[in-house]
């Protein structure tokens, strides 16, 4: 879930447009593991209140890239997670089996 200070941006019709034509320009594949499973338009240089609103860096492609659920979360939670090996977070951000 987006923090406060982002969420008018990511509900915002620029970023809706812009995540909508980047996935399609990726055609749903994750540009980590590989695996037709993109759902998450990711931004590589984490926004943050300083530089959300500047289009080269929330809007800009050279910063975003299109991940499945099981990388976002690497990405976001596995430094902070006690997930172990054979589990993982859903979309709802429950852990799981794999």
């Amino acid at each position: 879930m987006a923090r406060d200070f982002a969420k008018d941006f990511y509900n915002s019709k620029a970023w809706r447009d812009c995540a909508k034509a980047y996935k399609a320009s990726r055609f749903g594949i994750c540009e980590r593991c590989k695996k037709p499973n993109g759902r998450i338009v990711h931004h590589k240089v984490y926004l943050n209140e300083e530089n959300i609103n500047d289009a080269t860096m929330a809007l800009n492609w050279d910063n975003l890239e299109l991940v499945c659920i099981d990388c976002h979360n690497r990405e976001h939670f596995q430094k902070y997670s006690g997930v172990i090996e054979g589990f993982r977070f859903d979309e709802n951000g429950q852990m799981v089996p794999v």
